[in-house]
């Protein structure tokens, strides 16, 4: 799995088993995909891993991904660093087994994803799956099929409202990539990026260069985001008012505090100024001491961590009365990755 705007490689997906023959046995099945798992963690150590189960599988028992957890432990892999992503023949369950399915992923500690894009968007969003994947078919449509790039460009929109990441399968072409990357697809494989042999450890080729739309400026050179990151301080978005003030008195430097999510997303920024001023005015600290700080609080605006330098600060300037806020960079799965100054930005590309 690659990110298709930095191609750095972020998972190594397993190949499917063999399908097996005949009526579905838990324990075969189980053991089948254990093996899968106690190979690929064999040989891949450090990077997250994606594992395929057949959604039949996975709803009828819980011991299908039980097994596959005690498997993964003993080879020193941890289930929170894995997915599991459901089969194709998701889309064939009823509702109650796809909801059967996901709680038994989970219940085994893995993130869950859906390895399919013939699904309801509403199903998307009530289970909310790591990622879900379009399939090769609805990308080899791109950028020619209009009702494909539909599909991809709504899911793509629904999928990222909801905190779920699309993942493009089968991407070939730079054209492909360059219509993933402008529906808002942030994750991809295949041959463009490696053939078909590829082995964890083994290089990636590199993105191809995008082409610069016609009468729009060059963004995509100079320095890039990652160079001007400073470490975060972020807290529970349900972190008290009195928790943040603490922080920003013990740290003078601080400019923000970032409230995340639980998947470690970035759901609110304090900005100090606005945050001291509201809560050491008249009567501020008897108001907000004791209340949730999200309160104070203000949208983030977020970059990704790998994005050119001169974007970021396009969307610095795109806000006029928050101009001098942190942007929060985030990684590939849009968790916090740390804060960029915008002066810092603007010193730099200044040349001073």
């Amino acid at each position: 799995m690659i990110d298709l705007e930095s191609g750095a490689v972020l998972a190594v997906e397993a190949a499917p088993p063999a399908a097996a023959r005949g009526p579905l046995d838990v324990s075969v099945e189980a053991e089948r995909l254990a093996a899968v798992g106690r190979r690929v963690a064999a040989q891949e150590p450090l990077l997250p891993l994606v594992l395929p189960v057949p959604a039949a599988a996975a709803a009828a028992s819980p011991q299908v991904p039980a097994l596959l957890e005690t498997a993964l432990r003993r080879s020193g892999r941890r289930p929170r660093d894995v997915t599991l992503m459901l089969g194709a023949d998701l889309a064939g369950l009823g509702r109650p087994d796809v909801v059967r399915a996901v709680r038994h992923v989970r219940g085994a500690g893995f993130r869950c994803a859906f390895g399919t894009d013939v699904l309801s968007p509403d199903l998307i969003l009530d289970m909310e799956p790591f990622l879900f994947r379009f399939s090769p078919e609805t990308v080899a449509g791109l950028p020619g099929d209009e009702r494909r790039t539909a599909k991809v460009e709504g899911l793509a929109r629904i999928g990222r409202g909801g905190g779920v990441f699309p993942l493009a399968a089968g991407v070939s072409t730079a054209e492909q990539l360059a219509a993933l990357r402008d529906a808002g697809v942030r994750l991809g494989s295949g041959p463009l990026f490696a053939d078909e042999g590829w082995a964890p450890g083994v290089r990636v080729r590199q993105i191809p260069e995008m082409p610069v739309r016609a009468g729009g400026p060059d963004l995509n050179g100079g320095p890039r985001v990652s160079e001007f990151i400073r470490p975060p301080a972020d807290m529970p978005l349900d972190a008290q008012a009195q928790a943040v003030l603490e922080v920003f008195t013990n740290d003078p430097a601080l400019n923000s505090v970032i409230l995340i999510d639980h998947r470690e997303r970035p759901a609110a920024v304090l900005d100090r100024s606005r945050f001291l001023l509201a809560v050491t005015g008249p009567y501020g600290h008897a108001l907000h001491a004791g209340r949730p700080a999200e309160r104070l609080a203000d949208p983030p605006r977020t970059i990704p961590r790998h994005a050119p330098a001169l974007v970021a600060l396009r969307e610095a300037g795109a806000s006029g009365e928050r101009v001098y806020d942190d942007l929060v960079a985030v990684n590939e799965f849009g968790q916090v990755a740390g804060v960029v100054h915008v002066s810092d930005l603007i010193s730099a590309l200044s040349g001073h």
